[in-house]
């Protein structure tokens, strides 16, 4: 093929800069969690919840700065299929691979029915029955065309349904700092924690989504330096962002030790019926951005492994006029329709968060052997962590413990999904194989 076809052919293109990729890592973390989880930390931890939300911050940085040092080693995209693929080998990039991508997928098909939930209390039609249907397929399809129009349209819903939620949350944080006083805010004594190691673990999850941007490299304009610096800003800000949420909820709504509370609450004490509509809707957008980040990064999971020969060639189909790898896109707005109308998600939403903490273990085991077999190339312009491997240790062994805080139930149906996943990738390298000794 000559060198003027090669450039005709359809390619992706680096449409994501650092605003887009700050919003991929914005949307991956701040999806419906963040309207229910004050309650539950401010039941366990009372006024020092704020506190312990930056506390737990800084442990996941840990997390955050071994993947950012592995981001910087790569200019396609992948992500996790790249990292353990190139340490470890096939076998492993591709399991690491599927159950990344099943832990994007099937959330999707969940947070949809959650958005339905949402729109049901301010339309109840919407909420039920036939309506219920058609807002998951509205949300599913829509998003799914947006997407196949390319990589920008999909960073364009980012910004709507970030503006849309981040502004209001802004607005509540405002409001209720009037009711601020120093007696809720720095405790005079350390309150007890029935459940430290629990209220900890649930405010790691929060984070968790930030890798989100790991994944479209191969869409990022310079991503070797603008993922790391992008991904660890963003962390921090989104850190800041649910201090000041505890630290409201606990202002607005003091002593409130109820875990049935959330949000809303706060909005019915700040603005009255106005208040509650006002945070329901920006649940809503707030869902809507957790929902386009997963539909943008997810269908490139299936891009990279087609492209590393893990998955039949028809997954890196690249869209002749959007640039978009339409095929893969396609798949992923298809099967998460499909598991959101039989309502399998909701067995399988268990095991998603087992699913991408096993990505993370192995990933940050990738490190070291990449480091080591860099170029020397790729190791003038990598994001190096002080400290020697100091930083990736603690990310390693913080990684383990969340793992090993999953249920039985939770291994058996990643263990039942891998093997699943495996049919097509031992189909697929036997294909190649014999068409390569053809």
């Amino acid at each position: 093929m000559t060198a003027a076809a090669e450039n005709r052919k359809p390619h992706l293109i680096r449409g994501i800069g650092i605003v887009g990729g700050a919003l991929l890592v914005l949307n991956g973390m701040i999806g419906a969690g963040i309207f229910a989880l004050p309650s539950v930390v401010a039941a366990n931890a009372g006024i020092l919840s704020p506190w312990l939300f930056l506390a737990t911050s800084v442990l996941f940085m840990t997390v955050v700065l071994a993947f950012a040092e592995l981001s910087s080693y790569f200019r396609q995209s992948g992500g996790p299929v790249l990292y353990a693929t190139t340490a470890f080998g096939p076998l492993v990039g591709f399991s690491t691979g599927w159950m990344y991508y099943i832990s994007r997928s099937v959330p999707l098909a969940a947070n949809s029915h959650v958005m339905a939930t949402y729109l049901g209390a301010l339309w109840p039609w919407l909420g039920t029955g036939v309506g219920r249907q058609l807002v998951i397929a509205t949300i599913i399809g829509g998003l799914t065309l947006i997407n196949v129009l390319g990589v920008k349209s999909g960073v364009r819903a980012l910004i709507y349904f970030t503006f849309l939620k981040v502004i209001p949350l802004a607005v509540m944080i405002i409001l209720g700092l009037q009711y601020f006083a120093p007696e809720l805010v720095v405790p005079s004594s350390l309150p007890d924690i029935d459940d430290l190691g629990g209220t900890v673990l649930l405010m790691l999850y929060a984070f968790i989504g930030f890798e989100t941007v790991l994944i479209t490299a191969g869409e990022t304009a310079n991503p070797r330096s603008t993922i790391p610096r992008t991904m660890i800003f963003t962390v921090i800000a989104t850190g800041l962002l649910y201090f000041l949420v505890m630290l409201v909820y606990n202002l607005v709504l003091p002593g409130v030790a109820d875990p049935d509370a959330t949000l809303l609450d706060v909005g019915r004490v700040l603005a009255g019926p106005a208040g509650v509509f006002a945070v329901t809707l920006t649940a809503i957008f707030s869902i809507g951005g957790s929902l386009s980040s997963m539909m943008l990064a997810g269908p490139r999971l299936t891009f990279a492994l087609a492209e590393q020969k893990l998955l039949p060639g028809w997954f890196m189909t690249i869209h002749e006029r959007y640039s978009s790898p339409a095929n893969s896109v396609m798949f992923l707005g298809g099967m998460s329709l499909v598991i959101a109308m039989s309502g399998s998600f909701v067995q399988l939403a268990i095991a998603t968060s087992l699913a991408r903490l096993l990505a993370f273990v192995v990933c940050i085991a990738a490190l070291p052997v990449i480091r080591q077999r860099a170029s020397k190339e790729q190791l003038a312009h990598a994001y190096r962590l002080s400290g020697g491997y100091t930083i990736p240790a603690l990310a390693f062994i913080l990684c383990l413990w969340l793992v090993a805080q999953s249920e039985l139930e939770s291994w058996l149906i990643v263990g039942g999904l891998l093997v699943v996943g495996l049919i097509p990738y031992f189909l697929t390298r036997r294909r190649n194989r014999t068409q390569d000794a053809v």
